[in-house]
């Protein structure tokens, strides 16, 4: 629900489905982090101490922190990244730290956006993550967003379509050669999207070569109509965007996907410029689902 400024709150939760038939010792176990003495240690504790059996595994210091991470990954059956030593950026929090306070805070969203399209006639699938200015977190929430989604086992898509100063490739580690570019000017189709396994049923379309005229391209059909297309393939299609404020590439890009979600960042984004953005996009014909004033 919006409250009366049309602002999404980041007040609700979401839950993920245990699997019941995977206990934390037989995870640590099978991952060689706890043997059976180790384990009848562990149970002692929680007898005597009324504890999880993570929490006495970790107070016993038999398992480090990143450990369970990952055994409460296994069990509950969500893609998970360790803090270090992958091929990804620092950027995707929700995939090393499922408490981390950003995590929750996109995980609410998420929320927020399921129950949004659950009230409309027809989920929109297409959604433009667009601000004022630079450095007000797009591509961190598009990337973080679409690990959320994909996490629900939901098939989510991002494409790049900030050609001035793309970030997904960046973030989830994947060539641009190829990419978004080279589908609106015919020279690829929807292959061009590479699968990211490490999050599950998550693909990006980068941004691709730097075209001399991203105004134009993006204002193509072409855009349309592989939209179009990929809403037959996936369940949720995310589109990082450049700055509104600094050229009409968001625009275009909001009219084609049909609805835009408008972030501001605290104490950095001027709200007349958010107020005036909300009003661009609805004068143009997207469905503005919310705004939503983040930290990150």
């Amino acid at each position: 629900m919006r409250d009366r400024n049309g602002i999404l709150p980041l007040d609700a939760a979401q839950g993920s489905v245990v699997r019941r038939d995977l206990r934390i010792g037989d995870i640590l176990a099978a991952e060689g982090k706890l043997d059976r003495a180790g384990i009848e240690q562990v149970i002692r504790l929680q007898e005597s101490r009324g504890v999880r059996f993570g929490e006495a595994a970790l107070r016993l210091q038999l398992i480090t922190l990143e450990d369970l991470r990952a055994a409460l990954a296994k069990q509950y059956d969500y893609p998970y990244l360790p803090a270090d030593g992958d091929a990804f950026s620092a950027d995707l929090a929700v995939s090393r730290d499922a408490l981390h306070p950003n995590a929750e805070q996109l995980r609410a969203l998420r929320t927020q956006l399921l129950i949004q399209w659950s009230k409309l006639e027809r989920e929109p699938r297409a959604l433009a993550i667009a601000s004022p200015g630079s450095f007000e977190g797009r591509s961190y929430v598009t990337a973080n967003l679409a690990v959320l989604f994909a996490q629900l086992g939901l098939r989510t898509l991002i494409i790049d379509a900030d050609f001035r100063a793309p970030r997904q490739f960046e973030i989830f580690n994947v060539s641009d050669r190829v990419g978004l570019s080279a589908v609106l000017s015919g020279r690829a189709g929807h292959e061009a999207a590479m699968p990211v396994p490490a999050f599950g049923p998550l693909a990006v379309l980068p941004a691709g070569a730097r075209p001399p005229n991203p105004q134009e391209l993006l204002l193509r059909p072409a855009l349309t109509t592989f939209l179009q297309l990929a809403r037959n393939e996936y369940d949720v299609i995310l589109i990082d965007t450049p700055p509104a404020r600094e050229n009409a590439d968001a625009q275009s890009v909001a009219f084609s996907a049909g609805s835009v979600l408008v972030l501001a960042r605290a104490n950095h984004t001027r709200i007349d410029d958010a107020a005036g953005l909300v009003r661009d996009f609805r004068d143009a014909g997207a469905l503005v689902v919310g705004t939503a004033l983040n930290r990150f």
